[in-house]
């Protein structure tokens, strides 16, 4: 596979929003010890919304559907989330504008604009422990993998192992952002539930390239 479609990427949100949705509970309880425990239920509530209104959104090209994903999840999405991903998406779908096709530099790219996007937002950074901590690295190992000549099967795999391993290192971190900033030193040994989330989407997502359910 050499670049994704349109439809390509409703099929990547729409794998995403269902692991959303699978694990709100599971994602509330990783929040739990260092944040307010509600990170899952907050992040579900918009993309069971995204869902209900799935047919309705943009699809004549990536950048109108991400955009319309993003006024959703940002309207709809419950706390600090709503803003955080609403920004990510919002970003990656100015990224996309008019695209009807994307390959793997242009989705790093696109990662990298979600990125930005959360940081013109927030204003974290990597180290902050946040769901950067996962999309960075994965946006670079998206990147790394273009250079190199990859396919969009071997780019993910890559990719949600450096979700996961970013995932990891949030343990080793205290809290410079959010809720669990507030807790300092005691937000040690606890991973950022945010980024752990990105690692278990992402490893679906690379899960479907594998078993050609993402052409």
């Amino acid at each position: 596979m050499n670049e994704l479609k349109t439809a390509d990427l409703v099929g990547i949100v729409d794998r995403m929003a269902r692991v959303i949705i699978a694990n709100e509970i599971p994602f509330c309880e990783l929040d739990s010890a260092a944040g307010d425990g509600d990170f899952g239920m907050s992040v579900a509530k918009g993309f069971k919304v995204l869902m209900k209104e799935w047919e309705s959104l943009a699809r004549d090209d990536a950048g109108a559907f991400l955009k319309d994903c993003s006024l959703i999840i940002t309207e709809h999405c419950g706390g600090a989330s709503g803003p955080i991903w609403g920004s990510a998406f919002r970003s990656a779908g100015k990224y996309a504008a008019g695209k009807e096709s994307l390959n793997l530099a242009e989705f790093a790219g696109l990662l990298a604009s979600a990125v930005e996007g959360i940081q013109k937002r927030g204003g974290a950074k990597l180290g902050d422990k946040t769901l950067l901590d996962a999309l960075i690295p994965t946006a670079e190992s998206l990147a790394k993998s273009a250079e190199a000549g990859h396919g969009f099967e071997k780019a993910f795999d890559l990719g949600a192992a450096a979700a996961r391993e970013g995932a990891e290192k949030t343990r080793t971190y205290a809290a410079a952002k959010g809720r669990a900033s507030y807790l300092g030193d005691r937000s040690l040994n606890y991973p950022d539930a945010g980024a752990m989330a990105l690692g278990i989407i992402f490893t679906d997502i690379a899960e479907a390239f594998a078993a050609g359910e993402i052409r």
